[in-house]
This record gives structure tokens, sequence and C-alpha cells, in this order.
């Protein structure tokens, strides 16, 4: 059994130096392993046309997506493996293997041939590297903070684990930087055909450089001391539920904490990529642009709310931001899309889209599942895949009118058998947006203004603010309420099913939420709900005041 969580205060002194060494070491490994697990959604355009080329635009941006969550849905094995192996063989030797199993499976995915060269085994085979890539994540993060925490004196352990929380966006901004360059290199038909795999095999130099740093490294001196006094425990993952009082604190770190950060985290990046890239039809490389200079100006926040909670404690910033997140969420997206494309709003405005028809509904995996929708139904997705807002009225005939004029619904555009169907799809776009252009709807590739793009830039810098209050101090906080015999398994079990599932499938939730309604919006209710419940955990189940070493009668 794991004893009392002794060792929580290191007695080592270490010097400015050796800190430098500790933080940096563990947090560039973090942005390299964040950067090969983000590569995938950064490119995910180039990866649907690579991997999923046979299906509509809709069904092909789900089934990146999927793949990402995929990812996500193996993190929480990947913590129980790799907690098991850092709590019983040590935390150092640990995240070498995570950062090393990354790297390679990142890799992979630059060398896998295309569907069209290998057919379904292109999509399998990228699967099964999401599935390596997810495993090695759910031991990386535990592995990066226990290691910076246990070295870190009390009173500055906020601090100096907001590093590695600030890592995790700057992980992010490498796989924008490393795109943006790649596309400034490449020829447009360079690109598509095969630049894009190079930001893939650039995680091998990464990961030559992240072992490099981590080699030099020591091992964490609280896992040194319980191998010392023989308080190793026998079993991580067993205990991590037997402890006293683990249940509860799992339970509270699950939806109390993780389930708030991760959610406002992948809102405030993935989704707003996808939103203004998507229905608002921004320019990619203004988009990425924008977003990359956002999330570095943010980093910064994390360090900032680390270093805070050194002085009011780890619950203060996450219910401030939590809070903040549910009054300010659809707001800030209101804005997003009002200063990105407020030609599409005030047209959606002046001229509402109407459709009326039998089995009036859309499936975006209609294919997969070798079901086909109706001829309303082809209607609502292709509307949905220009990013145009519609309303749906029951009716016995079909119908569409654009600010109550009927549109002439061209019999090319719905297909006979499976042969038409991509032909029938081109036609009714084009018919579709030519239809709706004449109402004043404009499908022109968006280059907002100098104003505007400083205007997107604060509210997403805004955004980026609202995920550091949540997530700045989590790292302390979690290796402050687990005892250090079972931390590694303790805080990674939580913290990744909720990262992996209620943060890594937020992207394929909320465009399947938007695919079905029509709303671009929409799909933010699964964050708004996520957050508000996990406020009330967090309210009830987190202990206020200062920060506090491991209590076994403390949550």
């Amino acid at each position: 059994m794991a004893q009392s969580g002794t060792h929580d205060t290191t007695k080592q002194e270490l010097s400015s130096s050796d800190i430098r060494l500790v933080i940096g070491a563990s947090s560039a490994g973090t942005i390299f392993e964040w950067y090969d697990f983000f590569i995938y959604g950064t490119l995910a355009v180039f990866v649907g046309k690579a991997f999923f080329p046979q299906v509509g635009p809709t069904l092909q941006l789900l089934l990146v997506w999927a793949g990402f969550a995929v990812g996500f849905g193996f993190r929480p094995l990947g913590a129980i493996l790799f907690g098991y192996w850092g709590d019983k063989f040590g935390r150092k030797y640990t995240f070498l293997v995570t950062v090393t199993l990354m790297g390679i499976s990142t890799a992979g995915v630059g060398l896998v041939p295309t569907a069209d060269t290998i057919g379904l085994w292109a999509p399998f085979i990228v699967l099964l590297l999401r599935i390596l890539q997810g495993l090695a994540l759910g031991g990386e993060y535990g592995g990066a903070a226990i290691y910076v925490s246990e070295h870190s004196p009390p009173e500055r352990r906020g601090y100096y684990t907001g590093y590695i929380q600030a890592s995790v966006v700057g992980g992010f901004v490498l796989s924008i930087i490393v795109v943006l360059a790649n596309q400034a290199v490449f020829p447009v038909e360079t690109l598509a055909a095969w630049g894009w795999r190079v930001p893939f095999l650039l995680s091998l130099a990464l990961l030559a450089i992240s072992l490099w740093m981590r080699l030099k490294l020591s091992e964490s001196p609280v896992f040194v001391a319980m191998q010392q006094e023989g308080e190793i425990s026998g079993n991580p993952f067993k205990e991590s539920f037997t402890y006293p009082g683990n249940k509860r604190r799992i339970f509270i770190a699950l939806f109390g904490v993780t389930g708030v950060l991760t959610t406002i985290w992948y809102t405030a990046f993935f989704s707003a990529l996808s939103f203004l890239k998507g229905p608002m039809r921004v320019d990619a490389t203004t988009v990425e642009v924008v977003i990359g200079i956002s999330a570095l100006i943010s980093m910064s926040f994390y360090v900032l709310v680390g270093h805070w909670s050194d002085q009011v404690g780890r619950k203060l910033p996450l219910v401030l931001g939590a809070g903040l997140t549910l009054a300010l969420l659809f707001p800030i997206f209101w804005g997003l899309g009002a200063l990105a494309n407020p030609g599409l709003q005030a047209s959606a405005r002046q001229a509402p889209v109407i459709v009326s028809g039998p089995q009036c509904v859309t499936d975006p995996f209609a294919d997969l599942s070798g079901g086909s929708l109706s001829q309303c139904g082809l209607l609502l997705e292709t509307l949905t895949a220009s990013g145009v807002p519609y309303s749906v009225v029951p009716s016995e005939a079909l119908s569409l009118t654009v600010g109550g004029d009927p549109v002439n619904l061209g019999k090319a555009w719905f297909p006979r058998d499976e042969a038409e169907k991509k032909v029938a799809g081109t036609a009714r776009k084009a018919g579709l947006e030519a239809a709706l252009a004449a109402k004043g709807f404009n499908f022109d590739v968006q280059h907002p203004g100098l104003g505007a793009l400083v205007g997107i830039g604060v509210l997403l810098v805004t955004l980026g603010g609202l995920s550091a209050l949540t997530y700045g101090a989590v790292a302390a906080l979690l290796c402050e309420m687990f005892p250090a015999p079972i931390r590694y398994s303790s805080m990674s079990i939580p913290y990744h099913i909720g990262a992996g599932y209620l943060g890594g499938f937020l992207p394929l939730i909320a465009s399947y939420i938007n695919a079905r309604t029509g709303d671009a919006y929409a799909g933010l209710w699964y964050t708004w709900v996520v957050v508000a419940l996990g406020l009330v955990v967090a309210i009830w189940g987190l202990k206020g005041g200062p920060p506090r070493d491991f209590e076994a009668d403390a949550t």
C-alpha cells in the first residue's frame, strides 16, 4: 500500500542552473511531443484528402477529427501503462520512452502511402499510428508535470509547473509555425502532392533534440527518496483506487479539473481554428498566422496564472476561469464571426434560408453506414459544407427559399444512383451557391482588414486567457492532490480520461452537432455544458486557501 505521501517536499536545494535544466528539458520535450500530436489536426485538410478521399467534404473532415479523437481515446490506456511504469521504475526513463514512441509514430504518418495507392490500408495504418501517439501522450504529461513538481520548492511549484502548461500551447504554436514555413517553401501543387508530409517527418529531428536534453536529467529526488526508504508502490494502478479517499480525488480531478480545462483548451484553439477556416471562409494562412500569434501571446498567461496560484491557491483561478467561460464563450465566437465574415451574418439576416421537405435531416456518416440521404438531406449537407445557416420547416413537398423567394432545384442536383453521386454533389454545390450569391451571399475566401484582424486577435487572446486560468495551475494542483508513491498513476488516469474523451472528442462532437443543425455555433453547447458541470464539481470538491502538499485527509 502506498504510504501517506511523505517526500512531497524535497530537501534537496537545486541551483538556478539545475532548475533551468529541469524546466527547460521537460518543457522542450513536452512542446515537441504535443507538436507531434497537434500537427495531425493542423494539417487536417491534407490528411483528409490523402487518406479519406472517396467521401464528401463534411464527412472527410469528420473522419479526420475521428482520427484525431482516436489518439485521445487511447490516452487513458497510456496513462495506466506509463503511470504504472513511472511509479514503479521512475519518472525520468518513463518519459524518455513516451517521447520516443511519439516521435516515431508521428514520422510514420508522413510515410504512409495515400488511399489512392493502397486503398483502405491507408486510413487503417494512420489510425494505428494515432493509437500509438495516444498511448505515448498518456504517459508524457504526467511524467513531465510530476518531474518538475517534485523538483520544485512548494512556494514556487505553481510557477515552475506553469512552464509545462505553457509548453502544451507551445506545441500547438510550433505546429502552426512549421505549417506556415512549409507553405512558404513549397508551391501549392507540391504541398498538396507530398509537401504536407514534411512537418510529420520533422518529428524525427525534434525527437533527437528531446532525447539529448532529457538524457542529461537525473531522476526525481522524490522518487529516489522513495527507493531508498522502500516506499515504491507494489501495484500503483490498483492502489490508485484503494488508497483512502483516492476515488473521491480521482472523481474531482476528472470532472472538476480536467473536464473544465480540456474542453476550454480545445475550444480556444482547435474549434476557433476550424470555425474561422470553415464556415467563416477566412484565408487559411491568415487564420494560422493570427491564431499562432494569439497562442504565442497567451503562453505567458499560463506561467503567470501558475505563479498567481502560489499566492491565492489552485482553486480560485480554475473556478474564475470556468465561470468567465460560461459567460463569454458564445459572445466571443459571435464576435469572431462578425469580424471574420460580416457579410455572411448580414446576408443570413436579410435573406434567411429556409428548407422544407420530407425526411429533412442530414447524417454526415450516411456514406459509411451504407444509408442514403433524402433530397432534402442532401440540400442540408451542401448548405452545411458551404457554411450557410438555415432553418428547416417540415413539409410534404421539397422546397428551398432564400429571403422568401423560391430557388429552382435542378434535377441534376440529385443522383439517381451511386455512380452519379459525385457529379450531382458538384452540380448541387455550384447551383446553390449561385442562387445564394444572387441574394448577397459571398462565397469568396475572406481577407479581413487590419482592424478586423486585430479584433479577432484580441478575442483569441481572451480565449487563451480563459484557458490559462483553468490550466495554468493544474500540474501543481494534481501533484498536490495525490500521494507520491502512486502519484504518476493517480493523476494521469483522470487527466487523460478527461482530456482523452471530454476534450479529445470535442472537435468531432462539435463538428457533428454543427453538421446536424446547420448552425456554426451550435457545437459550442458541448463545451458550455461540460464546463458548467465541471464548475459545480470544482466548487464542491476542491479545497480553497493557500497551496499545500498532499495530506491524507485533504482533497
